[in-house]
């Protein structure tokens, strides 16, 4: 498996073609048991979610920024905004009402987003990358509600589809959304209200933190990954958990629903 190409395959590993793109969905999804609302970002989040559903937290509470809270969508959502997401919903309410009561309100247990860059106490960005903000080299769509999930969820999982030196910085080009190790360094702002990043799942493994002061520790490789790669594609000094685990293989199940029942069109696995 190597970080930094285009989607691949890793047959090697697990005896049959698995893209990243299913990897990350499924460990992703695995990550959300025991949780109960989760605030779904677009992309892999919003698949994720979906396929946690139906496999291991069937009560979760899914809840857009679009203003749909309780989603059960009878059809993958292609957006956050998406039609499908209103029938069979708890409620839809007004962005304001969702983002002044629901994530300010600290009513959010995970919010499940991705992002273009972290950094090793978990700060995001999706805003720019380059020095210049006038002119940078790839100009994103920003926050979106990433910084208010950020400031108001218990925890925050991200899913990067690369694990590379880019994606990976010891310095953000750009901070959309402070982790609450750089919030309680700024003389101006609030802390947010809960733990920020604690899990981070890539196609080379999973990184994990808990402390306001702890750094993303590798807590996880994927069959076949040695730890030595995901270090040298980690633009810090990332740490290796003396526990270090390998995580177990997809199911059939997962696998079947995924590709025949949630994205058979292939929106987000590409």
């Amino acid at each position: 498996m190597t970080a930094g190409t285009p989607e691949h395959t890793v047959e090697k590993n697990y005896g049959e073609t698995i893209t990243s793109s299913e990897l990350l969905t499924i460990h992703s999804a695995r990550a959300l048991a025991g949780r109960r609302v989760v605030f779904a970002g677009h992309g892999l989040p919003t698949l994720a979610t979906a396929l946690a559903q139906r496999t291991v937290a069937p009560e979760i509470e899914i809840v857009y920024e679009s203003g749909v809270t309780g989603a059960r969508p009878p059809d993958l959502p292609r957006t956050i905004s998406d039609s499908v997401l209103v029938p069979g919903a708890a409620s839809v309410i007004p962005m304001t009402h969702l983002f002044n009561y629901v994530l300010q309100g600290q009513r959010i247990d995970v919010g499940f987003l991705g992002a273009a860059q972290v950094d090793r106490y978990g700060s995001l960005n999706s805003t720019l990358i380059g020095s210049d903000w006038e002119h940078p080299d790839s100009r994103l769509p920003g926050s979106g509600g990433a910084i208010e999930a950020m400031a108001g969820a218990a925890e925050i999982f991200l899913v990067m589809r690369r694990h590379t030196p880019r994606t990976f910085v010891e310095t953000l080009d750009f901070v959309t959304s402070p982790s609450p190790h750089r919030a309680a360094q700024s003389e101006v702002g609030t802390m947010p209200a809960g733990a920020g990043v604690t899990h981070v799942i890539t196609d080379l493994g999973i990184m994990t933190r808990f402390a306001q002061d702890e750094e993303l520790t590798l807590s996880a490789v994927h069959p076949g990954v040695d730890p030595a790669e995901v270090v040298s594609q980690t633009g810090w000094d990332l740490q290796v958990a003396a526990d270090l685990e390998t995580t177990q293989a997809p199911t059939p199940e997962e696998l079947t629903i995924l590709r025949e029942s949630l994205d058979p069109t292939r929106i987000y696995l590409r």
